[in-house]
C-alpha cells in the first residue's frame, strides 16, 4: 500500500472513529508501527490529527451538524440508549446542539408532558417530532460553523427555564479542566444551561476524553453523570470515577 493510500485510510478512520491506535492500525494495514507513526506525524503537520500515546486523535475543530451526525454513529446510538432512562417523562430538560444529543432525542418515546429546550434547530425538530413533548428553540445569533444559536439573546433565553437535567456533549473533555468547545459562544450558552439545571449529564464518545479544545465550558463539579459507549467498568474511565457517576 503506497503512502498516499495509507494516509487516506488513516484520514477515513479519524473521521469515522476520531482515534487511530498505532499497533492495531499497523497490523490492519500490514506495515510497521514506525511507518504508521511517520504517517501520523505528516497528518499532524497538516493539522488534522494530534498524536497521543499509542496513536493519534482527530484534531478538535468546529464542524456543522450534518458533518457531525454521521461520525461514529454506533457509539452515539449506544450513548443515547444508555442515557434514555435519565430523561424524565415530564418536567423540563435542556439539550445542547450536539449530534449526540440529537441521537438521544431520536430515541425518545416515553415523554408525556416534557418541555425540551435547545439552541439547535436540528435538535428542536427532533424534539418536536417526539410524542408528549413541547419543543422550545433557544434563539439568538446563528453560529455558522456549528449550526447552533449563540450570543447574549441565546444565553438569556436559555436561563428563563428551570431544567430537571441538561444533556450535553462536548468537543473535548480533560481530567483537569473539564469540558471544552471549539467555539467560545457555544461554551457560554452551555454554561447558562448548566446554571439553570438541577443536574448536568455529559454524553461523550470516549475518544474525546483526555483532550482540550479552545474554549473552557463545564468544570467537573457541575457534571453529575457521564455516559460513554464504554462499559462503566472499563479502565479507560478510571480517572473519572471519583468525580462523576459513570454509565
Amino acid at each position: 500500500m503506497i503512502g498516499a493510500e495509507r494516509r487516506e485510510r488513516l484520514l477515513g478512520r479519524l473521521e469515522q472513529d476520531g482515534v487511530i491506535r498505532l499497533e492495531e492500525t499497523a497490523a490492519e494495514l500490514g506495515v510497521s508501527t514506525m511507518t504508521v507513526r511517520r504517517d501520523l506525524e505528516a497528518l499532524e503537520r497538516e493539522g488534522v490529527a494530534v498524536r497521543v500515546r499509542g496513536g493519534a486523535v482527530a484534531a478538535v475543530k468546529a464542524r456543522s451538524f450534518e458533518e457531525r451526525q454521521g461520525v461514529d454513529d454506533a457509539a452515539k446510538t449506544e450513548i443515547a440508549r444508555k442515557a434514555l432512562d435519565l430523561v424524565p417523562a415530564s418536567g423540563a430538560i435542556a439539550v445542547d446542539a450536539s449530534s449526540t444529543s440529537g441521537h438521544l432525542l431520536s430515541q425518545l418515546r416515553h415523554a408525556s408532558d416534557l418541555v425540551v429546550a435547545t439552541n439547535s434547530a436540528h435538535n428542536h425538530a427532533r424534539a418536536a417530532a417526539a410524542r408528549g413533548t413541547r419543543a422550545i428553540l433557544v434563539g439568538g445569533e446563528l453560529e455558522p460553523q456549528t449550526d447552533s444559536f449563540v450570543g447574549p439573546i441565546a444565553c438569556a433565553a436559555a436561563g428563563m427555564l428551570n431544567y430537571d437535567r441538561f444533556f450535553t456533549s462536548a468537543s473535548a473533555a480533560d481530567l483537569e479542566y473539564g469540558t471544552s468547545e471549539t467555539i467560545l459562544e457555544e461554551a457560554q450558552v452551555k454554561r447558562e444551561m448548566v446554571r439553570a439545571a438541577r443536574e448536568t449529564v455529559l454524553l461523550i464518545n470516549a475518544a474525546k476524553l483526555g483532550r482540550r479544545a479552545t474554549a473552557a465550558a463545564i468544570p467537573w463539579e457541575h457534571i453529575s453523570v457521564v455516559v460513554t459507549e464504554l462499559d462503566p467498568a472499563d479502565p479507560r474511565l478510571d480517572a473519572l470515577r471519583p468525580l462523576v457517576e459513570l454509565r
